[in-house]
C-alpha cells in the first residue's frame, strides 16, 4: 500500500522536486494562499516523476506498451526515413502521455539496441500526427529475441523540453526494462511488423504491462 501511495521517484525528478519544495517553503512564509498553491504543484511534480514498479509478462511472443497513456493512433506506414527504413512497411502504435501520466518509458521486448538517433525539432502538440515528423524526437532501434526489428520513438510535446534516453547502442535489454522518459507531456511511437494487434485506439495503456501485439504464427 505504501508503494502505491508513495511510489519511487525517478532520478530526473529530484532536482525539480527540491526546487518546488524550496519555493513552497518561501511562499508559505509570505502567503498561505500562494503557499498552498505551490504545495499542490509540488505534489504534482512528485506525482509526475513517479517511477512505480511494473510486472512484465516476460514472454517474447508479445510486445508490451512502452508508455503509460492513451493510444492516439494505430496506422500502417513506412518506417522512419532517419533510420533508412522508409522503404519498409510497419504497424505504428502511438501512445500519448498527458501531464498526469507516468512518463517513464519501458522496453516492449527483450533484445539488443542496434541504433539510437536523436533528431532536433519543433514542439507541436504530441497528439497530432505530424508531431512524428516535426517534433524533437529520439529513435531507438532494436532487434528482439525473435529476430524482429522494433523501433521506439520518444517524441517531445507542446511543453516537453527534454527527452531522456538511459540506454546506449549495443545494450542488452529485457522486456519491461526502463529505457528513458520525456519531461512534461509527450508521446511514444512503436513500429513493428510480424505481430498481430491486440489493442484499439483510445485504449489506456500501462508501460511494461499492457500487451499491444502478439507474434503472428
Amino acid at each position: 500500500m505504501i508503494d502505491i501511495l508513495f511510489p519511487k521517484l525517478h532520478k530526473e525528478g529530484y532536482r525539480f522536486l527540491a526546487i518546488a519544495a524550496v519555493i513552497t517553503f518561501i511562499l508559505l512564509l509570505i502567503s498561505n494562499f500562494f503557499g498552498i498553491i505551490s504545495l499542490i504543484i509540488t505534489i504534482w511534480v512528485y506525482y509526475f516523476f513517479r517511477d512505480p514498479e511494473r510486472i512484465p509478462i516476460n514472454d517474447e511472443n508479445y510486445l508490451l506498451s512502452p508508455a503509460d497513456g492513451v493510444i492516439s493512433q494505430i496506422t500502417e506506414l513506412n518506417g522512419p526515413q532517419e533510420l533508412g527504413l522508409d522503404n519498409k512497411k510497419y504497424t505504428r502504435v502511438s501512445i500519448f502521455m498527458n501531464v498526469f501520466d507516468c512518463h517513464v518509458n519501458r522496453v516492449p521486448s527483450s533484445g539488443k539496441i542496434t541504433k539510437i538517433f536523436y533528431k532536433p525539432g519543433e514542439y507541436l502538440n504530441a497528439s497530432l500526427d505530424k508531431a512524428s515528423e516535426k517534433n524533437e524526437r529520439n529513435y531507438v532501434k532494436m532487434s528482439n529475441k525473435n529476430g524482429d526489428e522494433l523501433i521506439l520513438v520518444q517524441i517531445a510535446g507542446l511543453i516537453a523540453r527534454r527527452i531522456v534516453c538511459e540506454k546506449k547502442e549495443n545494450d542488452e535489454i529485457k522486456q519491461g526494462d526502463r529505457f528513458g522518459m520525456i519531461r512534461f507531456g509527450s508521446r511514444v511511437d512503436l513500429y513493428f511488423e510480424n505481430y498481430q494487434l491486440m489493442v484499439n485506439t483510445n485504449q489506456k495503456t500501462i508501460a511494461g504491462e499492457t500487451i499491444l501485439a502478439r507474434k503472428e504464427k
